[in-house]
């Protein structure tokens, strides 16, 4: 609106309306020439003069909407012209056709901005059963019933570290041992039989499975073995790793890898696991670490049985004869049989002509093999298994559950496929805290009151000594125009899980800049949470030595440039390191090599023992028997000690 105009309308002048908005918590630019519609409502609200009503009290616009509606059968049902609700959309950012659909909740803010008040249309479409339905089926079962089953393990660590080396190694085991077939397919999981107990392993290369079902929230792991290549120790892969177990709340085992190799150091693994909170067994700790080399297949009977004392301790356990759930872990088109997809069993028991709903695919179960290609009637919990029979390809990640009828799973699946399809006003944005003052600011919504509890627990673990994180209000029901300015006022994040937003709210938000985020697992909140943490973190410098040597002779002496001949004495000279000079254990300061020989031959470096020439950039007066400490430095990454 046009300052003049709202001003005349409040019957002040210009200046006086800036000062008022001001009063207000609105601030109006002395160059602005208009004013945000928002404002200017509010405005008009707090200084205008109450209109007298020529008739009776208004009548309130009441509409029930469906969970999805087309643009053109929302237009109708308002009765308005198609174009203004398009105009309503794009301005909150929705760019649909009238042919498009639109969820409830988008819906619902659109109506309420053209004044309507809201109501939910009973839906006879099956709803979509996501993380949260899988979590309640196993709670709902009765203790009597549950049975123990195989643990599931995810190997997992930094790339290069032996991931792949020991999935096959454990793989050759199972043919070694005699079992029928081998392993003929890849299916990204199968099982192996220790002890006469079975153990489930997820095979994923490259983890790009576990990236997506992490994505959509799935977490199908029940124990995470960890490999940490004993000659590299803890690398950022490995992090992210750590994070990911304490987070979940999924026990680990630390597989110290490459033992076999000269420059393998144990100790030093175990040092850097202890200085990110994973104190392993010989530390005091409780994480058991076992020392392996998957090349040499030594160490892996001892993982083996380490992994099923561990799932005998946790007793993972699922009712055989419950409902039928279980999580999509890959899927693809295979020849002659269609969309396949390989479930892992989380409760109930799955057979061949079973109907089943996964995401937006539905079907009839019409072939099971396992990882050997050997047809199955049927998969208990923890099995994995590859299914054929979908109407089309489902996504890692995708809860798969048995239905009564094909009707009732096609239901589930068109659900599934809307929500996919239609347009939504409210957008995922980075949470970013206050890097400068180290402070992370929330305001959480829930649907429920145990929600609530959930995720405060969750937000608990994340504290730590350098940035405070402060919640500074929580309840249950959607989100309104006074939690978004508070979050203004503090430079807070609003946190939304299972709730709506008012349609207020969000225009004021756009205004104040302030994010709100929905989430629908709590996993998912929780880990762009410690990402935003972790990047407010100071990040530290870390040195890592490479060797040292002692300076014998001095060939040349210019400004800022020396000549050297000198000695090994411990590790290695690098090149491609920084220098410090050293005299009598005092750092004289630092230098560079420009250049690196041995008998007037170039060299990259120069092992113990072995004479070199060096030439130096530095502008320290280098001395006979000073010592040159060859190092690196790296930014290293913090994670949360928890």
């Amino acid at each position: 609106m046009n300052l003049s105009s709202l001003s005349s309308q409040l019957n002040m002048s210009i200046q006086d309306l800036r000062l008022k908005a001001k009063e207000k918590g609105y601030f109006i630019s002395p160059k602005a020439n208009k004013v945000d519609n928002y404002v200017a409502r509010k405005l008009l609200e707090a200084y205008g003069q109450p209109v007298k009503q020529a008739t009776g009290p208004k009548e309130i616009k009441k509409v029930k909407l469906p969970s999805f509606i087309k643009v053109r059968d929302f237009a109708v049902l308002l009765k308005l012209p198609v174009t203004k609700v398009i105009t309503v959309l794009i301005n909150n950012g929705v760019m649909a056709s009238i042919n498009e659909e639109v969820d409830f909740d988008t819906a619902s803010i659109v109506a309420q901005e053209l004044g309507f008040e809201v109501e939910t249309e009973v839906d006879t479409a099956v709803a979509e059963y996501g993380i949260g339905f899988l979590q309640e089926v196993l709670k709902a079962e009765k203790e009597e019933n549950l049975k123990y089953r195989p643990p599931i393990v995810a190997i997992m660590g930094h790339v290069d570290h032996g991931k792949t080396t020991l999935l096959d190694t454990i793989r050759k085991a199972k043919v070694a041992e005699g079992e029928s077939g081998g392993i003929t397919q890849h299916i990204g999981a199968y099982q192996i039989k220790k002890n006469g107990k079975l153990i489930t392993f997820l095979d994923t290369p490259g983890h790009e499975a576990f990236s997506e079902m992490r994505a959509r929230g799935a977490n199908v792991t029940d124990l995470i073995i960890l490999v940490v290549a004993a000659d590299d120790g803890i690398r950022p892969q490995t992090l992210e790793v750590i994070n990911r177990a304490k987070f979940t709340n999924t026990p680990m085992i630390v597989a110290i890898n490459k033992i076999d190799k000269p420059e393998a150091n144990v100790i030093k693994v175990k040092q850097e696991l202890a200085g990110q909170g994973v104190l392993t067994e010989e530390w005091g700790g409780k994480t058991i670490a076992v020392e392996i080399s998957a090349k040499q297949n030594m160490g892996i009977d001892n993982l083996l049985e380490m992994i099923l004392l561990t799932a005998e301790v946790e007793n993972f356990r699922a009712n055989p004869a419950g409902k039928t759930i279980g999580t999509i872990i890959e899927s693809k088109i295979s020849q002659g049989k269609g969309a396949t997809a390989t479930v892992i069993v989380q409760n109930g028991t799955l057979k061949v002509g079973d109907i089943i709903a996964a995401g937006a695919a539905f079907g009839r179960i019409r072939s099971l093999e396992d990882e050997t290609g050997k047809k199955l009637k049927e998969a208990v919990p923890s099995t994995p298994a590859q299914i054929s029979g979908f109407s089309e390809v489902p996504q890692a990640g995708d809860i798969l559950q048995t239905t009564a009828d094909l009707d009732s799973a096609k239901q589930i699946a068109i659900t599934v496929q809307r929500k996919n399809q239609s347009h939504k006003i409210a957008g995922k944005q980075a949470i970013v805290g206050d890097l400068k003052n180290k402070t992370l600011n929330l305001i959480i919504k829930t649907d429920v009151a145990g929600s609530l509890e959930a995720i405060k627990q969750s937000v608990a673990k994340l504290k730590n000594d350098e940035v405070k994180i402060s919640i500074l209000n929580e309840g249950v029901g959607e989100i309104n125009e006074s939690d978004v300015l508070l979050a203004a006022s503090s430079r807070a994040t609003i946190i939304g899980f299972h709730t709506k937003i008012n349609s207020k709210a969000i225009n004021l938000a756009k205004q104040k800049k302030v994010v709100i985020d929905s989430y629908e697992v709590i996993y998912e909140l929780i880990e762009d949470l410690t990402s935003a943490v972790i990047k407010m973190f100071t990040p530290e410098l870390e040195k890592h030595t490479f060797g040292k040597a002692k300076v014998l002779a001095i060939f040349r002496t210019e400004k800022g440039l020396m000549i050297v001949g000198g000695k090994v004495e411990e590790g290695e000279l690098k090149k491609v390191s920084h220098i410090m000079v050293l005299r009598e254990g005092v750092e004289m300061g630092r230098a560079e090599i420009t250049e690196l020989q041995q008998s007037k031959v170039a060299a990259r470096t120069a092992g113990k023992g072995e004479e070199f020439g060096i030439k130096l950039k530095t502008n320290v007066k280098v001395l006979a028997g000073d010592v040159l400490e060859s190092f690196e430095e790296k930014i290293k990454q913090k994670t949360l000690n928890t």
